[in-house]
């Protein structure tokens, strides 16, 4: 007999096995294994009860089932069953379910955060028990998550009639910071202003200030410079001049009196290192200097992590463990004498930081980027990973900032310039602005102007966010956890709520008509302020502080339960009103003009066709939708009404979306449903280009959840299925 070790990659599997040898079993679970079932009501899976929640979880699909067949057969042959799901709050709740499912009585819970014979062999060693606290949290995010996302899609998105397809309790929160900013830029409004400067035979150019800045290195910009702080540094300007007057006015006053220095002052500033990496600066530093996606840096950053080369990739801690710092130090010794700092150097937690374990950092330090054998973009993510590491542990920069004022008549000017003295850490990551050297002067000293101008300029809106910037933005605001940010990103753009354009985050027409819907319905959801509490909810449950079913039943009643219901009577009573997918209000038949294009939209048109449920006449929808047969979708004009229909071209007509479809009495057999009972319904379809039948659960939410399997195909004999064998055709009636 042997020991069996459970993990989530297939990727891992190798590495693991060549350090724990003969007497392992290394087996994968693909990662999730079992999810909440898609049964009850909305489909939750769960039933809220009291200060209860009762959860009901199933194989996540067949490939799920094949895996926990295959790994129920590894539990067999195993002495010992060791669970090292990955070292986070899902990894323990995969854990959890594995345990369910297996039936484990006492498996040990291993922690590893670097596949390295050395860590991994530890955690063996010292093997825990589940943490039931993190799996609470857990559970109740995905009980927290599918709440929000299926009842609010349900009873609030589909009934919006825009074509969207779900909301979600981080996805439209994030959401909502987009579309607050795309409003602020239709909304600005250009001005013209001047910039006014000069330019000395001395060799050094200055600006013009109405009123002087503070002493030079009073705030240093590299300390809080994002990762990006080198990519496209913004040219230095003067005070704003509003007026071409005023612009013309200075340089006439630069061009008829002498020049003389006011002032020379100088400054020495350090510039510490940054820290190294966690998940949300990883992501940033991997976008703005690899061009990489925050989904794309997290697939290579996890094939580095199965492959033993860097730690977990999903944290929010910046320490470093000692062992590593000691590495660190070392390197620097051997090979950067003058960049080893005289004690370790540590870096400030993020506020609000889980610290499960360590940063990102490369398992061995001496194993530098140029000798790792790996995929071209993994060593791009790898250099930078390694960079980032030794940068934390080096010398402080240091630099000399320097300010020069000039005086022509009444008019002060301004230069500014910063020399770096010792580049420190910067040798490995230069997160620092370029240098501008300025000439020694004196004080008092005369100075020969060779040029005075004014650059007309114009105000720009406010950027939109790179994919590394709305990940700061949701890290800063509180929105989600290092898990999430890639996933959600890439769920807005799978849903076509926002699109590239140019490099930066734009919302669609669809995005921003579905969070203007939601600014009126749920206003509170969609704050980050309001998703950033229910994330410090989870915080207290993994702590072992609040009871996680207590917390989300009182959620549910007092806000979420009375929330839809407030919602629902909004768009029962605004039913003669739409909103447009643009955000704004519009009748059901009127234009509407986009404020972004500004040009007029299509117009619906009443058609013959009848509503199925009111009688009322259909108006047809234009629509860009991808999901459509056709360019349009049918809408009713009733008022509380709403229904939609859309075309199927197979049977050419139009047909109401499944779930809202009023079975047919014809279509039901005598055979009950070997799953729940119900009767078996006739099913007719096409398949290449031959009219067939089957026999199916006639209850949808069966066929959705439990009934999923239940389907009888039509043969010469009866009425067959894979799993429940043959029906006679004298039995179906």
């Amino acid at each position: 007999m042997a020991n069996l070790l459970l993990i989530e990659s297939p990727g891992k599997s190798k590495k693991l096995s060549q350090i724990l040898g003969a007497g392992w079993i290394v087996r994968a679970s693909m990662g999730h294994v079992r999810e909440l079932a898609n049964d009850g009501e909305d489909a939750l899976g769960f039933d809220l009860s009291g200060d209860r929640i009762e959860c009901r979880y199933e194989p996540r699909g067949a490939k799920g089932k094949k895996v926990l067949s295959d790994l129920r057969q590894a539990v067999k042959q195993a002495d010992a069953v060791y669970i090292a799901t990955d070292p986070d709050r899902e990894g323990e709740t995969i854990g959890w379910h594995l345990q369910q499912e297996l039936k484990l009585k006492n498996p040990h819970r291993v922690v590893y955060s670097e596949i390295t014979s050395q860590a991994v062999k530890a955690a063996i060693a010292h093997p825990r028990t589940l943490d039931q606290s993190l799996i609470a949290a857990g559970r109740a995010r995905d009980c927290l998550d599918k709440l929000v996302g299926y009842k609010g899609s349900k009873h609030i998105v589909w009934r919006l009639n825009l074509g969207a397809k779900s909301m979600g309790r981080v996805q439209s929160a994030t959401l909502h910071l987009l579309c607050v900013r795309e409003k602020e830029i239709q909304a600005f409004k250009p001005q013209d202003y001047w910039s006014v400067w000069v330019e000395y035979q001395e060799g050094f150019k200055a600006f013009y200030r109405a009123k002087l800045n503070a002493k030079p290195g009073s705030k240093s910009a590299a300390s809080e410079a994002p990762d990006d702080a080198t990519e496209g540094k913004e040219a230095q300007e003067s005070d704003r001049v509003t007026s071409q007057v005023e612009a013309d006015r200075l340089v006439a006053i630069a061009r008829a009196n002498p020049h003389q220095v006011v002032t020379v002052e100088g400054k020495v500033a350090q510039q510490a290192p940054p820290p190294p990496f966690i998940t949300s600066s990883l992501q940033q530093a991997a976008g703005a200097k690899l061009r990489f996606s925050p989904d794309k840096a997290m697939k290579v950053a996890q094939a580095l992590y199965e492959a033993g080369h860097i730690t977990y990739m999903r944290t929010d801690s910046v320490s470093l463990a000692e062992p590593f710092c000691a590495a660190v130090r070392q390197y620097l010794e051997a090979h950067d004498p003058t960049n080893l700092p005289s004690k370790t150097t540590r870096h400030r937690a993020v506020k609000g930081a889980q610290e499960a374990h360590e940063a990102i950092r490369p398992t061995d330090v001496k194993r530098v980027p140029a000798q790792l054998q790996a995929s071209a973009d993994e060593t791009k993510l790898y250099e930078l990973i390694w960079n980032r590491a030794v940068a934390s542990q080096c010398c402080s920069a240091r630099l000399r900032k320097t300010r020069i004022v000039t005086k022509s008549g009444a008019v002060q000017w301004e230069a500014n310039g910063q020399v770096v003295e010792f580049p420190g850490y910067t040798r490995y990551w230069n997160n620092l602005s370029a240098d501008s050297q300025l000439p020694a002067l004196q004080q008092g000293q005369p100075l020969t102007l060779k040029q005075a101008a004014a650059d007309k300029k114009q105000t720009q809106p406010p950027p939109r966010y790179t994919e590394p910037k709305l990940v700061q933005l949701m890290e800063r605001k509180g929105i989600g956890r290092p898990s999430t940010y890639a996933p959600t990103i890439k769920t807005l753009k799978e849903r076509e709520y926002v699109q590239i354009e140019k490099g930066k985050l734009q919302p669609t027409a669809l995005g921003m008509g579905l969070d203007g819907a939601l600014e009126k319905l749920l206003p509170e959801l969609i704050q980050p302020e309001f998703t950033a509490q229910m994330e410090a909810a989870l915080d207290t449950i993994a702590h072992g502080k609040q009871d996680w079913q207590g917390y989300l039943t009182a959620w549910h009643r007092t806000y979420f339960a009375p929330a839809l219901e407030q919602a629902g009577q909004l768009l029962k009573t605004n039913s003669a009103q739409v909103v447009n997918v643009d955000g704004a209000q519009g009748s059901k038949e009127g234009i509407t003009r986009s404020p972004k294009a500004n040009q007029l939209k299509p117009q619906a048109t009443v058609t013959k066709t009848a509503c199925p449920k009111c009688g009322e006449a259909m108006s047809k929808i234009p629509s860009k939708s991808k999901k459509l047969k056709a360019n349009h979708f049918l809408r009713c004009g009733g008022a509380g009404c709403g229904t939609v229909m859309f075309w199927n071209p197979e049977g050419k007509r139009y047909e109401m979306p499944y779930a809202q479809r009023i079975p047919d009495p014809e279509a039901f057999t005598d055979v009950p449903c070997p799953v729940c009972g119900a009767l078996l319904e006739r099913y007719c379809y096409t398949k290449e280009g031959k009219e067939k039948m089957m026999l199916r659960c006639s209850l949808l939410e069966n066929r959705r959840g439990k009934c999923k399997e239940v389907a009888f195909f039509k043969g010469h004999d009866g009425f067959w299925s894979p799993k429940f064998g043959t029906l006679k055709l004298d039995l179906v009636k």
